[in-house]
């Protein structure tokens, strides 16, 4: 459970790209099981009421068939719900929290019921009091559960889509006439590089003229060091016009499709 506390989750695929998960942390974890636990005293209570009918026929045969339903309910709850919306539950959509394979695998059914029976662990002594000490502890606030089950609950922000207009509107981009250097660029930049490079372009205007010439001359550099393109596709473009072309090409094609 030591090391070093990381708050995002990178995952690599084999073809080499890499993009990162905001990790969800304890607080917002027991919130989203706050309102789950909610909707699962609801259900009990309504099969109870269901089930109480069954009491005048026989108290022994409604207090078996609660106690199973009421197993059924606590630990099929999550178990359901999570297989069902992929590692979702009520409340960890309402919190826009996802419960992942830390390896960014495909979450597998076993991986979810091993979770979801280990509830009975993290939950003791009180309010989760094990599996919130594991949460605070370990790397990436995982609870006992998900140790076992090698899972990660991460964040899911909401996203707006990024206002191209205002940097790139409908210029020509030679880069478009290299499609597969195009698509070698998009497999090499990082998230985190291509937002650097537009939040450049946004705030270019408030930008000290020099300032602007050196910052967009280093980004630049470091595009050109990842894929070379034809001279006759950069050929009179400044370093600010290749930038602006670059981000035409990692973003305008996300949004295309």
């Amino acid at each position: 459970m030591s090391g070093e506390r990381v708050n995002t989750l990178i995952v690599r695929t084999p073809e080499g790209c890499s993009f990162r998960l905001l990790l969800a942390g304890p607080v917002t974890r027991f919130l989203a099981w706050l309102v789950d636990l909610f909707c699962v005293v609801a259900l009990l209570i309504a099969v109870s009421m269901a089930v109480g009918m069954l009491g005048v026929v026989s108290r022994a045969l409604a207090a078996a068939l609660l106690f199973l339903l009421a197993f059924a309910i606590w630990f099929g709850y999550g178990i359901v719900l999570e297989w069902y919306w992929r590692g979702r539950t009520i409340g960890k959509r309402l919190l826009r929290l996802r419960v992942m394979d830390e390896r960014g695998l495909h979450l597998t059914f076993g991986q979810i019921v091993m979770r979801n029976l280990l509830r009975l662990v993290d939950s003791l002594p009180l309010l989760y009091l094990v599996g919130g000490v594991a949460c605070v502890l370990t790397r990436r606030a995982q609870r006992l559960g998900d140790l076992a089950a090698g899972t990660v609950v991460v964040r899911t922000p909401r996203l707006s889509a990024p206002d191209l207009s205002r940097v790139l509107g409908d210029k020509y981009n030679s880069l478009r006439d290299h499609p597969h250097l195009e698509a070698r660029l998009r497999q090499r930049v990082g998230p985190e590089e291509a937002r650097v490079a537009l939040q450049a372009l946004l705030r270019r205007d408030a930008l000290d003229p020099d300032a602007r010439v050196e910052l967009f001359g280093r980004i630049a550099e470091h595009f050109r060091s990842l894929v070379a393109f034809p001279d006759s596709a950069v050929e009179g473009l400044s370093d600010e016009h290749y930038v602006r072309n670059v981000v035409d090409t990692l973003f305008r094609s996300q949004l295309s499709a």
